[in-house]
C-alpha cells in the first residue's frame, strides 16, 4: 500500500492530467472551429495540420474538400492569423488571471479574493480611456493602447505597494485601500468620459473585455511575461503554506510574511496588468480558478498555484468558446460569460461563508 504523502501526489499528477486532457479537447478541437467566421470542420483541421507541418502534411490545405483555392487562402487567413492567436492569449490572460487570483487568496487569507481586489483593473481602464476617448496616436492604437494600459495597472499596483510597506499597513488596510482606489480611479473614469463621451462604446467593450488584439506577437509578448511572473508566483508556494497558519508561525518557521506579502502583491499585480493590457478587464477567471484546484487535488499552494493557471486559462477559453457558440457569428465580450459562471459561484461563496459574519447573524 502507498503512503498517504505518495498516493496524494498521484492524485495530483491525475487531477493535473485531467485538467489538461480537457483544455487540450477544448484547443485542438472544439476551438478552432468557432470564431466570427464559421469554417468547415475538415477545411479546418487541414488548414491547422498544414501549418504546424510547415506543408508537409496536406501541401494542398483544402484538398478534397471542395472548397475552392481562394475560398481556402481565405479561411487560412482567418485561422492562423485570427483564431488560433486569439485561443492562445485566452489560455495565456486566463492563466495569468488564475495563479493572481490563488496568490491573492493565499497572502490575504481571504476566499473571495481576486486579481481586481486591489483596483488594478480600474487603473488599466484609464490608461484605455486615455487612448480610446482622447484618440492619442490612434494610427498606432495596437501599440499604444495595451501600453497606457498597462502603465495604468501597474501604477496601481505601486500605489497599493507604497500603502503595503507602510509601518501600521495590515491585510484589512490594503483591502479597503483597494477598494477605495478602485471607487476613485471610476470616477476618474466617469468624468473622462463626461468630458470627451465620443469613447464611451469602446471604453464600455473595455470594460468587459475580449481578445480582439490578438497577434502572434501580442502572443509572445503575454506568453514571455506571464511565464517568468508566474513562475516567480509558484515559488512562493511553501510560504503562502505557512502564511495561512498565521503571521507568528510563518515567522517561527524563518519566513518573513510581511516581505512575501510585498512580493506577492506586485507579481500579482504585474500579471494582472499583463492581463488587461491584452484584453481589457475580464473578471471572476481569478476567484473561480483556484477554489476547483482546490476542490479537485487539495488546498496546498505548491498546487493550488500551478493548477489555477491551468484552470484558469481552461476557464477563459472555454468562456470564449461559448460565446461563439451561444451567439454564432458575433463577437461579444467575454466578461459577460465569466460573469454569468462566476457570480453565481460567489454567491455560493457568501452562502459558505455565512456562519462567520460578524453582523447578528443576519
Amino acid at each position: 500500500m502507498a503512503p498517504p504523502r505518495e498516493a496524494s501526489r498521484f492524485l495530483d499528477w491525475v487531477s493535473y492530467a485531467l485538467l489538461g486532457a480537457i483544455g487540450f479537447a477544448l484547443v485542438g478541437i472544439l476551438s478552432p472551429l468557432l470564431g466570427s467566421v464559421l469554417i468547415p470542420p475538415r477545411d479546418v483541421f487541414q488548414i491547422l495540420l498544414h501549418q504546424l507541418s510547415g506543408g508537409a502534411l496536406f501541401p494542398q490545405p483544402c484538398a478534397g474538400t471542395g472548397t475552392s483555392a481562394r475560398l481556402c487562402g481565405a479561411y487560412g487567413t482567418i485561422l492562423w492569423q485570427i483564431v488560433v492567436p486569439q485561443i492562445l492569449l485566452a489560455l495565456v490572460v486566463g492563466a495569468a488571471l488564475g495563479i493572481s487570483g490563488g496568490a491573492l487568496q493565499g497572502i490575504f487569507r481571504n476566499p473571495l479574493a481576486d486579481p481586481f481586489l486591489l483596483g488594478i483593473s480600474s487603473g488599466g481602464t484609464i490608461g484605455a480611456a486615455l487612448i480610446y476617448v482622447y484618440q492619442f496616436e490612434i494610427v498606432r492604437a495596437d501599440v499604444y493602447l495595451p501600453l497606457f494600459a498597462f502603465l495604468g495597472s501597474i501604477t496601481t499596483g505601486l500605489v497599493i505597494l507604497g500603502i503595503a510597506r507602510g509601518r501600521f499597513s495590515s491585510v484589512e488596510t490594503l483591502l479597503l485601500a483597494g477598494v477605495a482606489l478602485a471607487n476613485l480611479l471610476s470616477a476618474i473614469l466617469s468624468l473622462i468620459l463626461l468630458y470627451n463621451p465620443a469613447g464611451s462604446v469602446q471604453v464600455t467593450f473595455w470594460l468587459l473585455g475580449g481578445l480582439g488584439l490578438a497577434t502572434w506577437s501580442i502572443d509572445g509578448i503575454a506568453f514571455g511575461a506571464v511565464l517568468v511572473i508566474g513562475t516567480l508566483l509558484a515559488l512562493h508556494g511553501r510560504e503562502l503554506n505557512l502564511i495561512q497558519l498565521g503571521n507568528d508561525v510563518a515567522q517561527s518557521a524563518g519566513v518573513d510574511a510581511r516581505s512575501v506579502r510585498l512580493r506577492v502583491i506586485l507579481l500579482a499585480s504585474m500579471a494582472t496588468a499583463v492581463a488587461v493590457a491584452f484584453t481589457g478587464i475580464i473578471g471572476f477567471v481569478g476567484l473561480v480558478s483556484p477554489h476547483i484546484v482546490r476542490r479537485i487535488a487539495r488546498p496546498d499552494y505548491r498546487v493550488v498555484l500551478p493548477g489555477a493557471a491551468i484552470v484558469g486559462a481552461v476557464f477563459l477559453l472555454a468562456a470564449r468558446d461559448v460565446s461563439y457558440l451561444a451567439f454564432p457569428g458575433s463577437v461579444l465580450p467575454l466578461g459577460i460569460f465569466t460573469a454569468f459562471a462566476g457570480v453565481p459561484f460567489f454567491l455560493y461563496l457568501l452562502y459558505r461563508q455565512r456562519r462567520s459574519t460578524t453582523m447578528g447573524g443576519l
